[in-house]
């Protein structure tokens, strides 16, 4: 059987990390420090299945992945070279980014718990739940913790069904895991993570930068990340507004990383009106709407929008957060005389989860 051929991680950048930039005597102090077999024992929940692709893959060149202790002895020095053009800083992007004060935040795919322990040190009163696949990881995340005083209750389950109440955090965060899964499952966590929110509640997803990586194939083929083209052919803002979210946005963090951030959306009865659309005024957007699209075919992107005796623009959220609705966005589209197809006012399902600074469904400025 012909031998498979190296990737260009093993030919190249192996070599460096293990030769040059990896501390040996470090990693093996970190070993010893800890009582593996118990950690691992306490943190294993039986009950869980790894998906074939999660434990059948190889991730930075570790075979078995992260259910190994290579891996999470290693993670730690690897990210701190690779997360340019500085680790703290890009993930402290995302955890400066969460609004409001929540009371209960979910760390999805925390592996080692290096932003796990960002968003406890800055919000020391929530509860936060570090969550991932890998109990050798979160034995090591465990461990930061404790030696960092901070109180984090780690939990091992899939993040596409992680057996957690409906509504039951105010935020969910999810740092360098995307690029890690295929596709489909991305979409899968994104559903759960819907499910998992208080109505008003924040989604924040740092991850890779997609349009980097869609221009840079070379990346993909440096890193051994099985999934990473897969990812950086997707777009986070449209699995954002399929899985039913809105006010998404999505900014660079440096070149190489981009964070993302949404919301799920209130009820309509808990939202305070900030700004009013009058009726005359959702007459006439109506009708430079229809003038746009008359043959087009297009029908209108809200279900009932110009029935109402006045539209909400901009809306409240129960931590004080304002933030500009799906059918503010849409009318302020309209009364600007800007044309409006299905793609950047229907594509994104029931919630119509579009946001001006988004990259995902065609950029127009207000």
């Amino acid at each position: 059987m012909a031998t498979q051929p190296k990737s260009l991680f093993d030919q190249f950048l192996a070599p460096i990390f293990q030769n040059f930039l990896l501390d040996r005597n470090a990693i093996l102090r970190l070993r010893d420090s800890i009582d593996w077999d118990a950690g691992i024992a306490a943190f294993t929940n039986p009950q869980v299945i790894y998906p074939e692709y999660y434990k059948n893959s190889n991730f930075h060149g570790i075979e078995n992945g992260y259910l190994t202790l290579d891996a999470a002895l290693t993670y730690d020095p690897i990210t701190h070279y690779v997360l340019a053009p500085g680790e703290t800083w890009v993930r402290e992007s995302l955890v400066k980014a969460i609004q409001g004060k929540p009371r209960r935040i979910l760390d999805l795919g925390c592996g080692t718990g290096s932003t796990t322990l960002l968003l406890k040190q800055r919000f020391p009163q929530a509860e936060v739940i570090g969550l991932d696949l890998s109990p050798h990881m979160m034995v090591l995340a465990d461990y930061k913790a404790k030696a960092a005083g901070l109180d984090i209750t780690y939990r091992h389950a899939s993040a596409m069904a992680t057996g957690l109440p409906d509504g039951s955090f105010d935020a969910v965060c999810a740092t360098l895991l995307f690029h890690e899964t295929p596709a489909a499952v991305a979409k899968t966590i994104l559903r759960e993570s819907f499910r998992l929110l208080a109505p008003g509640g924040q989604m924040l997803i740092l991850d890779g930068n997609q349009r980097t990586l869609r221009a840079t194939d070379w990346l993909n083929t440096f890193f051994e990340e099985p999934f990473i083209r897969d990812y950086g052919q997707g777009n986070v803002d449209a699995w954002l507004g399929f899985a039913g979210f809105e006010a998404v946005r999505t900014e660079d963090v440096f070149w190489l990383n981009q964070l993302s951030y949404a919301r799920k959306p209130l009820p309509l009865e808990n939202r305070t009106p900030l700004i009013v659309l009058p009726p005359m005024l959702q007459n006439i957007s109506l009708a430079i709407w229809l003038f746009h699209n008359r043959l087009k075919g297009v029908s209108p992107p809200l279900e009932s929008p110009i029935l109402r005796l006045s539209i909400v623009l901009w809306a409240e959220d129960w931590h004080g957060n304002r933030y500009l609705t799906a059918d503010g966005l849409l009318h302020l589209h309209w009364l600007r005389g800007l044309p409006n197809g299905p793609v950047s006012g229907r594509a994104t399902g029931r919630s119509g989860a579009v946001d001006s600074q988004s990259r995902g469904f065609g950029q127009f400025s207000l």
